[in-house]
């Protein structure tokens, strides 16, 4: 849509949607979420005269709607939006900055604003925060011969773990995602950034390097361990397949954990394993954020209050509601006494530090697609790793 649309910007002078006392919001989901409601109404308090619009769109229409708008020169002032975007967005001249104070930044855990972070500024602000772990069913661990108590903790761990729960159970050991959908490139960018590894530095594209072919070589070896026909499911899919006690082993985020909770699955999670390469627990981290749009007229006003809604206090608020699924994006006491309460999740705290971005993309749908065609071609046996990693090094030139 970007592509078809962005022409229209050099014959269109950007005009005002929103009034000059709105701010103008599009929301994505369902039903604005009662802790935001109640927050906008604190910030129209302090605010005489100024009033948050909130426009609820559903989750896959809402990003096209802020696009289609802001092409068209009718922009809201703010929406939420992937922050793999916001550098298309930008190189466009469709949002304008948020810049952060050393103080802001140093707020949020270690890598976080990498998210929303290209040519050393800050393009939005984040709202939303996952992280993935290790789940492993304990039981099938047991049947298999191996301690149930032990999850791996690399990757070569896993991928023996896994083939020996399949000999021995005839269960799958492992489940592997690669369905022509947009988790499957985040499943393996999780394996990329356990291994120290990168796609792209600054606009050189990095993806053929010795640390992402070991992650491609692993994803290989562990696929006959897997469960069978992995391009037939995306993350959800897979995961019903771990609650309904039928592999032994996914990576998923915190949501999980509160679904097994109504199993009867004896299960447990930790760090996902590391590669050789690896310095440390490491994961993809994947925010969502708040664009403020060029031409509304209330840039200054919008950022302001995307700010507040995202202030600390708020956001954990938010964040810690149990089951949403979301990594807190600032530490605190408040989520120290969360992990306490709650201790399966630390594993997706802990895995932060030496976690990597979504890799920044001017057409991400471009770089999205070459992703999965990396994973599909491996996994299917259609190319060996090595060549098909130098591929995907090639075609993602144009999209950088």
């Amino acid at each position: 849509m970007l592509a078809g649309s962005f022409a229209l910007l050099a014959s269109s002078a950007l005009t005002t949607l929103a009034a000059d006392q709105e701010i103008s919001w599009i929301y994505c989901g369902d039903v604005i979420d009662p802790i935001h409601q109640k927050y906008i109404a604190e910030w129209e308090g302090k605010n005489e005269g100024w009033k948050v619009k909130p426009e609820v769109v559903g989750w896959e229409q809402c990003q096209d709607k802020a696009t289609t708008l802001a092409v068209a020169g009718t922009p809201v002032a703010m929406a939420y939006v992937g922050s793999r975007t916001l550098k298309e967005f930008a190189q466009n001249e469709l949002i304008v900055p948020v810049p952060m104070t050393d103080e802001e930044k140093a707020s949020y855990y270690p890598n976080i604003v990498d998210t929303v972070t290209f040519d050393d500024t800050q393009w939005g602000v984040p709202i939303a925060f996952s992280t993935k772990a290790l789940y492993w069913n304990k039981d099938l661990f047991k049947q298999a011969g191996l301690d149930p108590e032990t999850p791996p903790k690399t990757w070569a761990e896993e991928i023996e773990f896994a083939k020996q729960i399949k000999e021995k159970t005839g269960i799958a050991g492992y489940g592997l995602p690669a369905k022509t959908f947009d988790n499957t490139m985040h499943q393996f960018m999780h394996w990329v950034y356990t291994n120290n590894g990168k796609v792209i530095d600054g606009d050189d594209i990095v993806i053929d390097s010795p640390e992402v072919l070991a992650a491609l070589q692993a994803y290989k070896d562990i696929t006959p361990y897997s469960v069978e026909g992995a391009t037939a499911y995306e993350q959800n899919e897979i995961r019903a397949i771990f609650l309904d006690g039928k592999v032994g082993m996914i990576q998923a985020g915190s949501g999980a954990a509160y679904r097994l909770k109504d199993t009867q699955i004896n299960w447990g999670v930790a760090p996902l394993p590391r590669g050789p390469s690896a310095q440390g627990e490491g994961t993809l981290l994947i925010t969502d954020s708040l664009a403020i749009f060029s031409g509304s007229g209330v840039e200054e006003k919008a950022i302001e209050f995307a700010k507040y809604i995202t202030s600390t206090d708020i956001q954990h608020e938010y964040e810690l509601q149990g089951g949403a699924g979301l990594t807190p994006l600032r530490p605190g006491a408040v989520v120290d006494q969360f992990v306490a309460n709650e201790p399966f999740w630390k594993p997706f705290i802990d895995g932060i530090e030496y976690g990597g971005p979504e890799p920044l993309f001017t057409d991400y749908k471009g770089f999205q697609n070459v992703m999965i065609e990396l994973v599909q071609s491996v996994v299917t046996g259609k190319a060996e790793p090595a060549d098909a990693l130098k591929k995907a090094a090639a075609d993602l030139e144009q999209y950088k």
